[in-house]
């Protein structure tokens, strides 16, 4: 087995070339970053990758994945479930937090680069999503999660798309304090929000089943902020044994044998988080089994029947796993992002506190 162990200070860049070059060369001409060769594209994955080719210092192509979303962006501040070349793929909704997630990609940006033109230059584009996603903010503080083109705001939740909305919300608000915007109503949004995921789970999947089983419902309150310090050690322990296999890495649900690289990214991030550094290195050396020989990762590995599956490399899953290795290293300026949040009030005289500091 393939293990590669990395640390602070440690970043293997030679190894992690390829998984750079990789989001590279798929990127469409217009900017757009599918999920592999000739497949479409959503705005989340879309956004993940581009971060992957910021740590690798592919600004110019990041950039351009962002300009994408600019040019794309729907008047009331939204983007469309998927693309393909250059087309609307699924039209039938916008995701929440698909929309949300701008924030997250365009603060990482600056915080690798620091080029507050860029910021500014996407100021507007950040500002309509956020105003978009608000709209959908249910009484109780939920986001719902998405809205149907075609029937509406849709009116449940899911707890892994309000926790990555409350990132990006924290993301939205270090933007906006960096340009010397006033969106109050930001910081009170973000506030409800984390309150409903943590203190009211009966907010959440009210007209489907569970997604409990999912493994990123667990981990993502953590890795997101809203669930901090020893009561995140402890909630990531509650259920260590039922999503991790040994070895291998993260299951995406409890109940089937599929271990996936990008959640597996997801969960070292979650680690570092609770402050579980030493776990996280180790979960982390054993994905790169499912790495090829170019550099790119497969999405999951089905353990009971030793078998790669699906037979796909996407984009984002190079992203993730880029993402995690730079929270391990400390490469770049952007690698607390995921380990810390950030709270940040909405007046122009905010300041940051940082909690769970390396």
């Amino acid at each position: 087995m393939t293990q590669v162990f990395v640390s602070m200070g440690f970043f293997p860049d030679d190894y992690f070339a390829g998984t750079v070059d990789y989001i590279a060369q798929l990127q469409d001409a217009d900017g757009a970053i599918p999920w592999f060769e000739g497949g479409p594209m959503d705005p989340w994955d879309h956004i993940e990758s581009a971060m992957g080719l910021t740590i690798g210092g592919h600004f110019d192509q990041a950039k351009a994945a962002f300009h994408w979303l600019k040019n794309h962006q729907l008047p009331n501040g939204s983007w469309l479930a998927a693309y393909k070349d250059g087309k609307v793929e699924d039209g039938t909704r916008a995701e929440s937090n698909f929309v949300a997630y701008i924030a997250t990609g365009v603060w990482h940006y600056y915080l690798v680069t620091g080029d507050e033109e860029f910021l500014s230059d996407l100021w507007d584009t950040v500002r309509s999503a956020m105003e978009f996603v608000l709209r959908l903010q249910g009484p109780q503080g939920q986001i719902y999660w998405c809205e149907d083109t075609t029937l509406g705001i849709q009116q449940d939740s899911l707890v892994t798309g309000c926790s990555s909305i409350y990132k990006s919300l924290e993301c939205a608000l270090n933007i906006a304090t960096r340009l010397e915007k006033e969106v109050p109503h930001w910081g009170a949004a973000r506030t409800r929000l984390g309150n409903a995921i943590s203190e009211h789970p009966e907010y959440f999947d009210r007209t489907w089943d569970s997604k409990s089983r999912f493994a990123m419902d667990w981990f993502y309150p953590v890795l997101t902020g809203v669930i901090k310090g020893k009561t995140a050690q402890n909630h990531l322990k509650s259920r260590w044994n039922e999503f991790v296999v040994k070895g291998l890495g993260c299951v995406c649900v409890n109940d089937e044998p599929w271990v996936t690289v990008a959640e597996s990214c997801e969960l070292v991030m979650s680690l570092l988080t609770a402050g579980q550094y030493q776990q996280a290195v180790q979960l982390f050396s054993w994905l790169h089994q499912f790495r090829d020989e170019k550099g790119a990762y497969w999405t999951g590995y089905v353990h009971r029947d030793d078998a790669l599956w699906p037979l796909e490399k996407p984009t984002w899953t190079a992203g993730a796993v880029l993402l995690a290795a730079d929270a391990l290293s400390n490469k770049t300026a952007a690698a607390h992002l995921f380990r810390n949040e950030s709270v940040v009030t909405s007046s122009r005289k905010t300041s940051i506190a940082n909690f769970n500091q390396d």
